[in-house]
């Protein structure tokens, strides 16, 4: 799932990953189909595995079930 600029920036699209063994191997995929305003986007945002932080970072082992959120920093006041 992408929300607010994750969003926007990868044309409002939620996409789906399936080759991606890891969620560096799915960060990569989507720097690379997103280009480079996601890529600044993804540096920023935080990664969520299933509604949780992942537990082994980049590293984190995916099955094909698993929601992974890209959650931009929030502004406003």
């Amino acid at each position: 799932m992408l929300f607010a600029q994750a969003r926007d920036a990868a044309g409002g699209s939620s996409p789906a990953f399936f080759e991606a063994a890891t969620l560096g191997d799915l960060k990569h995929q989507a720097r690379i189909r997103y280009g480079p305003e996601f890529a600044a986007v993804l540096e920023r945002a935080r990664t969520w595995v299933n509604g949780d932080e992942p537990a082994h970072g980049d590293d984190t082992l995916l099955e094909p079930d698993d929601e992974v959120a890209i959650l931009p920093p929030v502004s406003g006041g």
